[in-house]
């Protein structure tokens, strides 16, 4: 079962909403959830929370926001979205891979700290090599 929101973006604005959308997450979020590698990496910063402090749960909400929403990984030295905010949106898709956003490479300590807008386009994107090495350093 995935519940999902029953939203859906306005025609006038198909490239972007600043809220998730049944886009976003049939889109986003389901085929990526039935990686078993992905999802169990999302499992894990949600376990992470628990019992933690409220400064270390913002730091993985941000570690999320960078890596399920907004995540770029690199497969064959080519540089690949996988973030459901990047794949259920074509507009902020086309720009993450544009080469005119900063590309920094995921790192838990630094991420975690990164200030980001949520009603534009990413100004950086940071770049993890698979799944299971942002799981790792998640750890």
């Amino acid at each position: 079962v995935f519940h999902s929101t029953q939203y859906i973006r306005h025609h006038t604005r198909p490239n972007y909403t600043p809220e998730p959308d049944v886009c976003h997450e049939l889109l986003g979020h389901v085929p990526l959830f039935a990686d078993p590698a992905f999802a169990q990496f999302s499992q894990e910063i949600g376990l992470a929370s628990l019992g933690a402090s409220d400064e270390f749960i913002e730091k993985l909400a941000t570690c999320y926001w960078f890596t399920i929403e907004f995540g770029l990984c690199r497969q064959n030295g080519k540089l690949k979205a996988f973030g459901a905010g990047l794949l259920s949106s074509y507009g902020e898709l086309e720009w993450c891979l544009s080469g005119k956003p900063e590309l920094q490479s995921f790192d838990p300590v630094k991420t975690g700290v990164q200030k980001y807008p949520i009603t534009e386009h990413q100004p950086l994107y940071f770049v993890t090599e698979s799944f299971e090495s942002a799981k790792q350093k998640m750890i």
